[in-house]
């Protein structure tokens, strides 16, 4: 006799073999099922996983079921893996204006940082923390950037809203404050 999973274990079982993030389309395409379904089981799926060593990221529409960052120490022994890349002050400064800008061009980091950014958006993108999201439609259609599922791990977020808001002295910045004037 066959085992009957619920809707959404088979959810979590295509988020499993998943070798890259999952769009919610891409899920209900394979489930034969609605976006609203999907959002339902992955509701249902984040309740189960709730104080457990798994659990589900989301940027936008794409998925990955990854660890716990708690779980992250302990993992890294298991795997015998080196310990975490430390990031410049720098890098740090660039990646928080992408988190919370993106997706942004380095014309625009540039702006807000007052210096080239270039060897530093090649150190994060070879640590996988960013990525290309697409192109500028201003002239030159400079690359626009945005962080990676890799970003929320090492951060351990469960999604981009999950940053905290960002604040200078007591006051929390408008997100077009860093807007650059045209």
């Amino acid at each position: 006799m066959e085992e009957r999973l619920s809707f959404s274990a088979l959810v979590e079982s295509l988020l499993f073999v998943a070798d890259e993030p999952a769009s919610i389309g891409r899920l209900a395409e394979a489930l034969e099922a609605t976006p609203g379904e999907i959002e339902q089981a992955l509701q249902e799926l984040e309740e189960t996983l709730a104080g457990r060593g798994l659990r589900i990221e989301r940027i936008g529409s794409r998925l990955q079921m990854v660890t716990a960052p708690a779980a992250a120490a302990s993992i890294e022994r298991f795997l015998g893996l080196a310990g975490r890349r430390r990031l410049s002050p720098a890098a740090l400064e660039t990646l928080a204006i992408i988190a919370y800008r993106q997706p942004i061009s380095r014309p625009e980091i540039e702006v807000v940082r007052g210096v080239s950014c270039d060897s530093v958006l090649r150190t994060l993108l070879s640590a996988g923390l960013i990525e290309e999201v697409g192109r500028a439609t201003t002239v030159g259609r400079p690359i626009l950037y945005g962080p990676t599922f890799t970003f929320l791990q090492h951060f351990g977020f469960a999604r981009l809203e999950d940053l905290p808001p960002l604040e200078v002295g007591q006051e929390a910045l408008d997100p077009g404050a860093f807007a650059p004037e045209m």
